[in-house]
């Protein structure tokens, strides 16, 4: 029997934490800090073990009741029973955690972590599954007959953890506004009063495969409805039901992937009603988001998040900004009007184009985008054309930096970098690195994601003199 504790943030992966004689105990299963809970070992080091709370003795005085039918079961929001300025002490925890461990650097203090002012409904994307093998709970299983066995269902829901061929069937999900539960819920009962085939990903079989909603703060929605093969007469049927269920759709299309995978950056959406893509404002700022472009999953903080970093970069109308996994540009732009210039690098083609056209749509004049490996393209001709950096803005994917982008960082040597990062321990790794010419000036986590352990945080470098 444990009681658990916060140690080191309460922040490995979502897992709660205890320990014993040094050794730190990292627990899965829907417990708190303060909960007391017997748990089973599945791993078992010298300094550390990795366990599942299999049953709850008393539970902690800070513990809420979760919100979501489906909490426990689905792989998200797994911090629902934690009040969310819980949630913000450990996240926040986390950032100084992976910052003085891995980083090992002098550190300024760290700001306050900014909390979202929206804990539900903050995501303006989400992906739905189509599948023939729902994953049953434990209740549904033990309502089943005795004789039959165990029998497939079709379900229209999230992947479960670990299991990559059951899928949750999903009733109400709180973490996008509506009418994201209402188109979900109506394509899939029309779906099984049709008799339309849900994807078997073990045959590779089956009509149905996967459905994403985009929605964004100008009201505009977005649906992408996946399936495996053409079939005109059923997808023309099923699409002309869905607006007339949901006229608020403001852009349907469809995509054939006949891949054993999901992705579709290599296929062509087809647009078969509205303009092909919709459009969302930061600031004053507009933003265009095709099927396949990637953007900013919380609009809320998202615009929060660019703020600190437009803070950050220190800004007076005389600087040349470099803005590394610029992505459609959406940051570039959004400090666009403080900076001398605007250098957006992508390694995505389909993204530097959306750039430039979001560029051109905000009036913007003075930003250029190219596409490539910062490395390759970051030579002494490029700088000499388009001006060495002033600031680096650098916001990379979760495994961060390459260690060669790193190194190239140190040779161009700006005076300031400002690094966004969704993954604080790659952050520390690649900071650490770039100790070697930059002093660490200012911290600042920023929430995007509630109910889960997942947290941003920029942070301002600045070389050190005489460097």
């Amino acid at each position: 029997m444990l009681e658990l504790v916060p140690v080191s943030g309460y922040a490995a992966e979502g897992k709660a934490l205890a320990k014993i004689d040094g050794k730190v105990i990292f627990i899965e299963g829907g417990v708190v800090p303060g909960d007391v809970v017997d748990v089973r070992l599945n791993k078992n080091k010298k300094d550390w073990a990795e366990g599942k709370a299999i049953h709850i003795h008393t539970y902690s005085p800070t513990r809420t009741e979760p919100f979501c039918e489906h909490f426990g079961t689905c792989g998200g929001c797994k911090w629902q029973m934690l009040p969310y300025a819980e949630q913000l002490k450990y996240k926040a925890q986390q950032v100084e955690d992976h910052l003085t461990r891995i980083g090992k650097m002098a550190l300024p203090p760290i700001a306050p972590i900014l909390g979202g002012e929206r804990t539900r409904h903050y995501r303006n994307k989400l992906e739905f599954t189509f599948s023939n093998r729902a994953y049953l709970t434990q209740q549904e299983v033990n309502e089943l007959p005795e004789e039959g066995g165990i029998p497939q269902r079709n379900a229209l829901g999230f992947h479960i953890p670990r299991l990559f061929d059951k899928v949750l069937d999903i009733n109400t999900c709180y973490l996008q506004d509506e009418p994201v539960n209402l188109i979900r819920n109506s394509i899939r009962a029309y779906a099984l009063e049709h008799d339309l085939s849900f994807y078997d990903i073990r045959s590779q079989t089956g009509w149905l495969r996967n459905l994403v909603v985009r929605i964004c703060t100008t009201g505009e929605v977005m649906v992408n409805l996946i399936i495996h093969h053409e079939d005109k007469a059923a997808r023309t049927a099923l699409l002309d039901y869905l607006l007339s269920v949901v006229p608020s759709i403001t852009t349907l299309l469809y995509t054939i992937n006949p891949k054993k995978n999901d992705t579709i950056y290599d296929l062509e959406p087809k647009v078969y009603h509205g303009k092909g893509y919709i459009t969302e404002k930061l600031e004053d700022f507009t933003f265009k988001i095709g099927p396949k472009s990637f953007f900013q999953t919380n609009s809320y903080q998202g615009e929060r998040l660019y703020q600190v970093t437009r803070d950050y970069a220190g800004l007076t109308g005389t600087e040349t900004v470099y803005d590394l996994y610029c992505g459609t540009g959406s940051i570039g732009i959004f400090v666009s009007k403080l900076a001398k210039k605007i250098v957006g690098i992508e390694l995505v083609k389909e993204a530097i184009d959306d750039a430039i056209e979001n560029a051109r749509n905000n009036g913007v004049q003075n930003a250029a985008f190219f596409a490539g490996d910062v490395i390759d393209i970051c030579n002494d001709a490029f700088f000499a054309h388009h001006g060495a950096p002033d600031v680096i803005i650098t916001d990379p994917p979760r495994a961060g930096m390459h260690e060669k982008l790193v190194q190239k960082l140190l040779e161009i040597a700006a005076p300031r970098i400002v690094y966004v990062s969704c993954n604080p321990a790659t952050q520390a790794r690649d900071l650490a690195l770039l100790d070697a010419k930059y002093t660490v000036e200012r911290i600042q986590p920023v929430d995007m994601f509630p109910h889960t352990h997942h947290i941003e945080n920029v942070v301002l470098l600045q070389r050190r003199p005489n460097i």
